[in-house]
């Protein structure tokens, strides 16, 4: 009888079944609504209905101080119920709603103080509408702070000065006045007002960078600070100069620095927006040439330290403060992008197909497993012990025929795997979209220096690399395969994460329709000549000027590195960032530079040796100093792509090719050929191969990025490169050798230099407001007319006219 019980259960079996599946249809509705909840359209109607709602408050909120005296003699100890009845009687704005809830939290609960809560309802409310403002934490400490601590300090104010006190409400509410009156009762009013004081205070120290120098320097004499004033005007009446103190300092003056200029003397170098970013280098000219350098380094370190205390670390983002990145909006988005359709049947179907075609060539495998991607499967085999490898390579047509596919590759053996991976394209291959990239964690939380996001894996992870590190890039493949779209979203990528004054591009396009549309962030992300008329180059004379300029930047640089004693760029804008270099012996924060040559073929037959030597200079030496190159082909031949490209190109991407032999011409290795097209890739830097499906990047999508850049404020021009002087014009620049020509603030810095007697090109920067490459063009042209002597290291020209009659004569004689 023991042995029949498991009968029993047996038979209650299928009635677990039926509740499962009941329990699974639960489940999917319930998943459906979190996902309704989720979604996009649900939290922009959130945020719009909230942000009407802080509308009414608002509005509510004003109108009581107006009518709320007469509605609290109708509706006083009515609940809300009842005073529906007598609604017809309100003269709040709001009706009895706008009454009930202004006299809830402006008498009843924080006063005036409960207007922080509408601040923190928009902020929220815009969130939710994907408007970022500020962060949804601060605003909330924010809040927190100001209604809780208005709210005491008019309790209070009202409790000291009881005529302030309106008839009908509190200004600090009920919460205030019983705050007030606690602290009263402990520590009477003086320790309430210490209190309330030393709060605010706290709260400054807390949020504001700038309140610990400032209330430094509150407690700075200022008679002696006139008296070290008075002392430099006797100095520089002396010497008939103007006034010049011993110390440089770097600065950057923000709105909130008005009270530190009171001690600091600055003036503007290049005012671009509300917040401006100075530069001010001031020597004393008595200084000895004899000081010990040691004590000399010493000196500089205490003062940079003296200064980063006073004004802070300086910050090149605040050139313009008020830039915002693109937001996600402009970017496409394709459905759920986050979830990977995959089709069961198709994949069961190639698994069968995989394994009954080696079967037919007797090779017997222990295990297959697919790995699907956007547009690719990857099947893994583990063939049976005694397989040749090369025996399964040479099936690859055999596979591809069973499969009825467009191309397959077979990777024998996957690096760092005891498999063989066989790459097959899907029937429906799925759109990655930039959308899905940029607003990935990955993308978001990249902490990279130039981090490009080109697409996804065959695993649907986000592919990222930071273009530092590798530290240039070939791009190749043939006509149509994605070439041009690949090259957008590298500069996509970075336009979405770098700041106008941390990154400059180089756009040179021979076929002048290609990069064309970024033409309207000029001001904000692009470099060119001083004398070009378009950012966007197109002319090969332009290339080979502008290419050879960059190796005049990428020298300067090494001198300022060498100067400032250090290895790279990122150490060196690290130590100017931290008040440690001089700008009036030429130390500037460094951008990244970053070339990118379209259709780099047509560049070579044109141009030949003059175009390769420049980039191969650029290519072997250019990293360190933060200018890294891009150059894209559509004909990948070793007449193009030669040795000295390869071997300065570690870091290659190939799209779809014709051959084999063009394959191994980028690549060093055959598997280009057997790509799929439309974005299909193969990343090579060493001998790894990565293969990506590049995110597709619209024209339209390019337009609206650019577009909403280049509305914004920008710089006044775009980041000059030095001049290049070509063999045929040895000696100075066009530009400034041409006087007919010369720049519309020629006179006007004439007459200035004269009259203070002094040829520095800093102080033309300073006095006009304009940037340094216009100032030393300035320079150059008031050289030749004779004004000024020649640039000597280290020293102001020489001011060769001591008069302003004098000048008067020489400026009637010029050209």
């Amino acid at each position: 009888m023991a042995l029949e019980r498991p009968k029993k259960s047996n038979k209650t079996q299928p009635t677990p079944r039926k509740k499962t599946k009941s329990s699974i249809s639960y489940a999917d509705s319930f998943n459906s609504f979190i996902k309704g909840l989720k979604s996009e359209r649900f939290r922009i109607s959130i945020g719009f209905i909230l942000s009407v709602f802080v509308l009414f408050l608002f509005v509510s909120f004003v109108s009581y101080f107006f009518s709320g005296a007469a509605d609290k003699s109708v509706f006083d100890n009515m609940t809300f119920r009842e005073s529906l009845s007598y609604r017809q009687s309100v003269k709040n704005w709001g009706s009895v709603m706008g009454s009930y809830f202004s006299e809830l939290f402006i008498d009843n609960s924080f006063g005036i103080a409960s207007f922080s809560l509408l601040y923190f309802g928009i902020i929220v409310s815009f969130r939710l509408m994907k408007v970022k403002i500020v962060p949804i934490w601060k605003s909330f400490l924010q809040t927190s702070f100001w209604l809780i601590f208005g709210s005491i300090a008019l309790g209070y104010l009202t409790d000291v000065l009881p005529v302030l006190q309106p008839s009908f409400f509190a200004l600090g509410g009920n919460h205030g006045i019983y705050i007030t009156n606690q602290l009263n009762s402990f520590i009477g009013k003086f320790g309430t007002l210490l209190f309330i004081i030393s709060s605010f205070v706290v709260y400054l120290i807390i949020v504001w960078s700038r309140a610990i120098p400032f209330f430094k320097s509150l407690l700075v004499k200022k008679e002696k600070n006139r008296e070290n004033q008075s002392q430099l005007d006797e100095e520089a009446v002396a010497i008939g100069t103007e006034i010049v103190p011993e110390e440089w300092i770097v600065t950057q003056a923000t709105e909130e620095e008005e009270e530190i200029e009171e001690f600091v003397d600055i003036e503007p170098i290049e005012t671009v927006d509300e917040k401006k970013d100075e530069v001010i280098f001031e020597i004393d000219p008595l200084k000895t040439e004899n000081n010990n350098s040691d004590d000399e380094n010493e000196s500089d370190k205490a003062k940079s330290k003296q200064l980063v205390e006073q004004l802070g670390r300086y910050d090149s983002t605040l050139d313009l403060s008020k830039y915002q990145p693109p937001t996600l909006e402009l970017l496409k988005s394709y459905g759920m992008e986050s979830d990977l359709q995959i089709d069961m049947e198709e994949q069961k179907a190639n698994k069968d197909r995989i394994v009954k075609t080696l079967r037919n060539f007797d090779i017997e495998i222990e295990s297959i497993k697919a790995t699907v991607g956007p547009t690719i499967t990857l099947y893994e085999i583990v063939p049976k012990s005694g397989i040749r490898i090369s025996k399964i390579r040479n099936l690859e047509s055999d596979i591809m025929l069973s499969l009825a596919a467009t191309g397959i590759r077979i990777i024998a053996p996957i690096p760092g795997k005891g498999t063989i991976g066989i790459e097959v394209p899907n029937n429906d291959p799925q759109i990655v979209s930039m959308h899905s990239i940029i607003r990935s964690k990955k993308f978001m939380e990249s902490r990279y220096d130039l981090p490009i996001a080109l697409g996804k894996t065959i695993t649907n992870e986000i592919f990222m690399f930071d273009l530092t590190k590798m530290p240039h890039l070939l791009v190749a493949g043939a006509t149509g395969q994605g070439k041009s779209v690949g090259l957008n979203a590298i500069i996509t990528s970075l336009l979405y994460k770098k700041h106008p004054s941390q990154l400059k591009f180089v756009l040179i396009d021979p076929k002048k329709v290609e990069f064309n549309i970024y033409g309207s962030v000029e001001k904000h992300f692009l470099a060119k000549l001083p004398d070009g008329e378009d950012a966007i180059i197109t002319d090969t004379t332009k290339v080979v000027h502008t290419l050879n300029s960059l190796c005049m930047e990428m020298d300067s640089r090494y001198d300022l590195l060498k100067k400032a004693h250090v290895r790279n760029i990122k150490e060196y804008n690290e130590k100017f960032a931290g008040r440690e270099l001089n700008p009036e012996k030429g130390h500037r924060y460094l951008p990244y530079i970053v070339v990118i040559i379209d259709e780099f073929g047509d560049l070579i037959m044109t141009a030949g040796k003059e175009v390769e030597m420049p980039i191969a200079r650029i290519a072997q030496l250019a990293r360190a100093v933060g200018i890294h190159m891009i150059i894209a082909t559509q004909r990948p031949s070793v007449t193009i792509i030669t040795g000295v490209i390869k071997a300065n190109f570690p870091a290659r991407v190939a799209f779809r090719v014709s051959s084999m032999i063009d394959s191994r011409t980028i690549l060093d290795t055959p598997g280009a050929n057997q790509l799929v097209g439309r974005g299909d890739l193969l990343f090579s830097q060493g001998s790894d191969l990565t293969r990506v499906q590049c995110a597709f990047v619209d024209t339209p999508e390019v337009e609206q990025i650019a577009r909403f850049i280049g509305n914004q404020r920008g710089y006044p021009t775009a980041f000059y490169l030095p001049e290049y002087i070509g063999p045929e014009n040895e000696g100075v620049s066009p530009s400034a050798a041409d006087l007919s020509k010369r720049d519309v603030l020629f006179e006007e810095a004439a007459r200035m230099i004269v009259a203070t007697q002094q040829g520095s090109t800093s102080m033309l920067q300073r006095k006009f407001s304009i940037g340094y490459n216009r100032a030393g063009r300035l320079s150059e042209q008031l050289e030749i007319a004779g004004i000024v002597g020649p640039n000597e290291s280290g020293k102001v020209r020489q001011v060769l006219i001591q008069t302003e009659y004098d000048l008067e004569q020489l400026l009637k004689m010029l050209p």
